[in-house]
């Protein structure tokens, strides 16, 4: 009885863990919309300046690197808050907060720049 038990529980272990591989957590299509989006509106804000690592970056160079860092991790996201927390508010590598700086020189965390350009997008 407690063979049967054990090889029960061993085989539901396992048809979970390959549910789990088979979902994955790929983003919904109106989410990938939305970050796609959102990287985008990145890329129009020629006025600000985007530190990574410690250089500097303008706002094409800046997209084209959250392009790339969602396209590798986006079978792991969510949603858009997902993809600004894991891919787009710090180095991977170096776990340093990417910043973004305005004309006026105020620098403060990309991760509180793209929550506020993501809610701007939801609004509409």
């Amino acid at each position: 009885m407690r063979l049967m038990v054990r090889n029960g529980l061993r085989r539901l272990l396992f048809a979970l863990v390959l549910l789990a591989g088979i979902a994955g957590a790929t983003p919904p299509p109106k989410e990938d919309q939305i970050i796609l989006a959102l990287i985008q509106r990145v890329e129009a804000r020629t006025d600000l300046v985007f530190v990574r690592n410690g250089s500097d970056h303008n706002a094409a160079e800046a997209a084209t690197h959250l392009r790339s860092k969602y396209k590798y991790f986006k079978v792991e996201l969510i949603d858009a808050e997902d993809f600004i927390e894991r891919c787009a508010s710090r180095s991977e590598l170096t776990r340093k907060a990417y910043k973004v700086r305005t004309a006026d020189g105020t620098v403060r965390d990309a991760g509180d720049f793209l929550r506020e350009e993501l809610r701007a997008l939801r609004a509409h």
